[in-house]
């Protein structure tokens, strides 16, 4: 059975609570298709209620070409972050031209995903492959993003993959507009594009860094910016200075308007600048993938009549849960049973972890003596409580039957077997504390009702 080393620090608070916890649940067993599928009901869930433990320090590697070298676009996110008291730690591939097919047997870029512990690792193309025919798309584009996003999981399973979105050349791509008119102007290159990226982070369920989608944004409403240098491609200052706002607020989640950096702008357009990305991107994450993999609690229930009722874990991304019943017990099974002494409105509360991350949903769990068989509360009942050394008990059946003491997390503690005339349980072994005693006639459960022990 797998174990928690190497987890995340709330994988290992889970074993404190119960030494048969794992991190068995992982995503990558589930797939992240999963989430994807169920995309549209957890997206309110993580809009309204998300809880995100997020690091002010990530690490990421970029892999690239010249639009990622230029301007050194790793480095101005940094200084961008650390404005806002965040922190980058980068590292970088990005020859001029290369490709996403090139990256994937490049052993520089492998042996950097390699090195693992990565937070990010961001993809991007060369600058006219994706808005090529998508039949030329479909053979050498696509299978290397997911080749590569296969073997960023493979050494980093709690990365994600960033697929970082560029632009339309200024005045089209005259070099293939011959063979290929949609690429001829700005916004049938830049449409193509933004399309390609789009299927890309679909296909592999990738969150996006939409610097195109942004870019396109302040040509149309600021055409005083200057995004391109002289070659009409390749990003001006300005043009990185977007790219680095929107991946600040893409990878660390914040607005972008609390950055303090402006490179070597003027305060009026690097502003400018910000506002189109929190307009474009901080205002509509989801938009983006960004959050959508992240760890989502969720659960459903079923009452049965015979005092049992059923829990189902139905979060999109969890290495280990944990259950609170409500009335003193705990589980770390994925879909556990459980046993309702008495009636009573119990909040039952379900934590998932993941890559030290968490999040918790509450839900109320009505139990009526309908709903388990009213009898079970009439046959027996403890006293004192809180008990001393000896525990007495009252309707006992006239047939004998068993007991059952379990710990707070669902040890059995104590045992034994009641005889006609017998009413009193030895309490003198058990330590102090919190417990739940479960009465048996033959194989059929009475019912548990919580035991407190205090020193006689």
């Amino acid at each position: 059975m797998p174990s928690c080393v190497g987890h995340s620090f709330f994988c290992l608070l889970s074993l404190h609570y119960n030494k048969q916890a794992t991190c068995s649940y992982s995503v990558r067993q589930t797939s992240k298709r999963f989430i994807m599928q169920n995309r549209l009901f957890f997206a309110s869930l993580f809009v309204c209620f998300h809880v995100f433990s997020q690091s002010n320090t990530q690490k990421i590697l970029f892999l690239g070409n010249s639009y990622t070298a230029v301007n050194n676009l790793p480095q101005m996110l940094k200084d961008a972050a650390l404005s806002v008291g965040d922190s980058v730690i980068f590292d970088a591939n990005v020859p001029g031209g290369n490709t996403l097919l090139g990256h994937s047997s490049n052993q520089t870029s492998l042996n950097k995903i390699m090195l693992g512990n990565w937070n990010y690792v961001v993809l991007q193309e060369q600058s006219q492959f994706p808005s090529f025919p998508i039949q030329q798309v479909e053979s050498d584009v696509f299978p290397y993003a997911r080749k590569l996003d296969s073997i960023i999981l493979q050494y980093n399973p709690c990365a994600e993959t960033v697929f970082y979105m560029t632009w339309g050349r200024k005045n089209g791509d005259a070099t293939n507009c011959g063979s290929w008119p949609p690429v001829c102007t700005y916004s049938g290159m830049d449409s193509l594009l933004n399309l390609r990226y789009r299927a890309m982070a679909q296909q592999n369920d990738a969150i996006l860094s939409p610097v195109g989608e942004v870019w396109n944004y302040v040509r149309t409403n600021h055409p005083e910016i200057e995004l391109y240098q002289s070659d009409e491609s390749h990003p001006s200052v300005a043009g990185t200075y977007l790219a680095a706002c929107t991946f600040y607020a893409s990878i660390f989640r914040k607005d972008p308007t609390l950055i303090t950096f402006y490179a070597s702008l003027s305060a009026e357009e690097a502003i400018k600048i910000q506002n189109a990305v929190k307009f474009k991107v901080f205002d509509s994450l989801l938009t983006w993938n960004i959050g959508l993999f992240d760890v989502n609690a969720a659960f459903s229930y079923e009452i049965n009549v015979n005092n049992e009722v059923g829990f189902f874990d139905n979060s999109t991304v969890s290495d280990s849960l944990r259950w609170d019943f409500g009335d003193g017990d705990f589980s770390n099974e994925l879909n556990p049973s459980h046993i309702y002494g008495v009636p009573g409105v119990y909040n039952v509360v379900l934590t998932v972890y993941s890559c030290g991350k968490w999040d918790t949903i509450t839900k109320q769990v009505n139990i009526t003596a309908a709903s388990v068989g009213e009898e079970m509360f009439v046959q027996w009942h403890i006293f004192p409580n809180p008990a001393g050394k000896v525990l007495n008990i009252t309707s006992i059946l006239e047939n004998s039957s068993n007991y059952a003491v379990y710990n707070t997390v669902g040890e059995l503690v104590l045992s034994g077997e009641f005889i006609s005339g017998n009413n009193q349980i030895s309490l003198e072994n058990l330590k102090d504390g919190v417990y739940q005693i479960e009465l048996f006639d033959a194989s059929k459960s009475l019912g548990r009702s919580k035991l407190i022990k205090i020193m006689d």
